[in-house]
């Protein structure tokens, strides 16, 4: 018989499933992925670090987990929420199941929920602090069960997201580098802010030669690597709360070299502008976000995981307000066709764009991997 788990939401919702991966406590803020496929690359996200993933998809873990898919050093999902666990892997790449990987992590997860009315209670109420309890974390100090109320006082004292400053928990320890596929067209430094396996690949995969480093790498050492571009990473946290990203993102813009942003990128790039940024309601999460690039009128079916989003005015040229406007001319260049939200910003008197997606998209889909392309052919020889 399985072992019994709760899902607590900080609003008193309570779900009654099945204790899945480890067993324990973990808190985390609750949000929705409705990516049918990639749920490997999920786990692995840092962008996901101190948050529980509901999957909107029924079925989980049915091609199993392998040593090729997943997109950095370990699972980073601080909960995960599923409806139908498979009973096996079933795909000639597995080398394992997704609640081993669970496991492995110390990941405290539950299953047999209904997902969809998670999903569409978040919808509703907004993305929130949750708990997921089994085993051992259902007990007070004393061995007794603990009280439904006990729980959401615990789930209420956990720490929020807004004003979270997370790239510096996530970020790899020390340099490296990703050699480029072929001839060397361009040297490019990459700063992870959380940043997946897939992205300096896709780099490399296109002619340059790629330096990661670290969130903390003062902007010297950047210069010393002689890159033809800057590229800042996805990652977890408050965007409001970055000051050390901002400050270099500034540095590189005042250095004349051109900027590639994605992601967590994407908000830095907009803060250092001087733009603001705000917390969306649920965020957009999963492999079927529809943006429209406002040049051309192309529509893109594109991969995204953000809770938050940049304050600019849609449809109009602004001057940048940081510092009396010096960094000139913004425009955004992508919105999201479901609500609008800001998916893109391009400066039109420096060298510098991001985009709030993923456009390495490991699991799919690949209609903006042209954004590698834009910037890689962008860069002049250095």
């Amino acid at each position: 018989m399985s072992d019994p788990a709760l899902l607590v939401l900080e609003d008193g919702t309570v779900h009654e499933g099945t204790a899945w991966g480890a067993r324990g406590r973990t808190f985390g803020e609750i949000v929705f992925n409705t990516g049918m496929t990639g749920y490997q690359e999920t786990l692995t996200d840092p962008s996901y670090h101190r948050q529980i993933v509901v999957m909107t998809a029924p079925h989980i873990g049915n091609t199993g987990v392998n040593t090729e898919d997943p997109e950095s050093r370990r699972v980073w999902v601080a909960g995960y929420v599923v409806r139908d666990p498979a009973r096996r892997a079933s795909s000639w790449r597995a080398t394992g199941s997704v609640e081993d990987e669970l496991v492995r992590f110390a990941v405290v997860s539950i299953a047999g929920v209904d997902t969809r009315a998670i999903t569409r209670h978040l919808r509703e109420a907004g993305a929130m602090r949750a708990g997921i309890f089994s085993g051992e974390g259902l007990v007070d100090g004393v061995g007794r069960t603990m009280a439904i109320a006990d729980l959401v006082a615990a789930v209420r004292q956990s720490a929020p997201m807004v004003g979270a400053d997370l790239a510096g928990e996530v970020t790899a320890p020390g340099p490296y580098t990703i050699d480029s596929a072929g001839e060397v067209r361009a040297t490019v430094v990459a700063v992870d802010l959380g940043i997946k396996a897939m992205t300096p690949q896709r780099l490399a995969e296109r002619g340059a030669r790629v330096h990661v480093v670290p969130r903390e790498t003062p902007f010297e050492r950047v210069q010393e690597l002689k890159p033809n571009g800057v590229f800042f990473s996805n990652g977890p946290g408050d965007p409001a709360a970055a000051t050390v990203e901002v400050d270099l993102a500034r540095a590189v813009l005042d250095a004349g070299i051109p900027f590639f942003g994605i992601c967590y990128g994407n908000q830095i790039l907009g803060r250092a502008l001087g733009f603001g940024t705000y917390k969306l309601r649920f965020g957009h999460r999963g492999l079927n976000q529809p943006v429209m690039d406002m040049t051309t009128g192309t529509v893109e079916i594109t991969s995204h995981n953000h809770g938050f989003a940049l304050d600019i005015p849609v449809g109009q040229t602004v001057i940048a307000p940081h510092d009396g406007g010096r960094y000139g001319r913004v425009e955004v260049s992508h919105v999201d066709l479901n609500d609008q939200v800001v998916e893109g910003i391009r400066c039109l008197d420096i060298p510098a764009f991001a985009v709030q997606y993923h456009p390495e998209a490991a699991a799919g889909p690949h209609d903006a991997s042209y954004l590698f392309d834009r910037f890689l052919d962008g860069l002049g020889e250095r």
